[in-house]
C-alpha cells in the first residue's frame, strides 16, 4: 500500500529564521493514487503578528486566529496524520523548514525530531521542472492542466484548498491523469471541500516489459551518440 499526503502550510512571512509560525496547516491522503477523502485541515494561533503582505496572501487575521490551538496542542495529532507518509510538499525546504523550527521549539528533541524522520520528503516543484517546461508555481502548473483556481481566486490561499489543488497538479504531473474529484470551485468557504466518490477506481499504473524497456535503451544509446550524449534527460539526471 503506498501512502502519501499531499501537505500545505500558511504562515506569518517568508522566512522561519525570523521567527515567523505556521497559522494553517492543510493535507489531503492518497492511497494507491486514490483519495481516500481523509484531510487534516487546522488552524494555528501564532502568538506573533503578521509580517507585511503576509496577512493579505492567507487571508487570516489574528482576531480569527485568537481562539485557536497553539502548535504544541496540535503537533501530536498532526503528526499521527502523517507519519510513515510520503509528503508532497510544493516548494518543501520552505514547509520543511518552518515545521521543523515549530518543532524545534517544543524543546523535546527526543520526542520531536526532524519531520523528515518520520516521512519521505518529495518536492513537487523539483518534480515539475523535471517533467514540463516553463513556469512552475502552483497556479502557472494549474493553468497548465486545465485545473480550476476559481476558488483560490475569490477566497485567496488556503493550506487545504491549495493542497487539493497540488493533489490534482501532480497527479497530472505523473500520470497526464488531472481530475481527481475535487470541485473545488463549487465549495462554499475556503476550509470546505469536494472529494472523489467512494467507490471511484484507483488511478492505473502501466509498467513496461523487461523486452520494452530493452528496445527502449537501445533507440535511447543511438540518440546520445547522435547528439554526442547532450541530451535532455542527461542533463536532467
Amino acid at each position: 500500500m503506498a501512502r502519501q499526503v499531499v501537505l500545505d502550510t500558511e504562515t506569518t512571512g517568508l522566512e522561519w529564521r525570523n521567527g515567523n509560525r505556521i497559522v494553517e496547516i492543510g493535507c489531503v491522503e492518497l492511497i494507491n493514487r486514490k483519495s481516500t477523502g481523509r484531510t487534516y485541515h487546522q488552524y494555528v494561533r501564532p502568538d506573533r503578528d503578521f509580517e507585511e503582505g503576509a496577512q493579505q496572501v492567507t487571508g487570516l487575521s489574528l482576531d480569527f486566529l485568537a481562539d485557536k490551538p497553539v502548535f504544541a496542542e496540535i503537533v501530536d495529532g498532526f503528526l499521527d496524520f502523517v507519519e510513515g507518509a510520503e509528503l508532497l510538499i510544493h516548494n518543501a525546504k520552505f514547509d520543511v523548514g518552518f515545521i521543523d523550527y515549530e518543532l524545534g521549539l517544543l524543546g523535546d528533541r527526543d520526542r520531536y525530531g526532524s519531520i523528515s524522520e518520520l516521512c519521505k520528503i518529495t518536492d513537487t516543484v523539483r518534480l515539475a521542472k523535471q517533467t514540463v517546461q516553463g513556469r512552475v508555481s502552483l497556479d502557472a502548473l494549474c493553468k497548465r492542466f486545465g485545473i480550476s483556481t476559481d476558488e483560490r481566486e475569490r477566497m485567496g490561499h488556503g493550506a487545504l484548498l491549495d493542497a487539493q489543488l497540488l493533489t490534482e497538479v501532480y497527479l497530472a504531473l505523473t500520470s497526464g491523469q488531472s481530475d481527481l474529484g475535487f470541485d473545488v470551485g463549487s465549495t462554499s468557504s475556503r476550509t470546505q471541500s469536494a472529494y472523489a466518490n467512494a467507490d471511484q477506481k484507483p488511478r492505473p499504473l502501466f509498467s513496461a516489459s523487461a523486452a520494452d524497456k530493452a528496445a527502449h535503451d537501445v533507440v535511447l544509446e543511438r540518440v546520445r551518440k547522435a547528439t554526442g550524449g547532450n541530451t535532455v534527460w542527461d542533463r536532467l539526471a
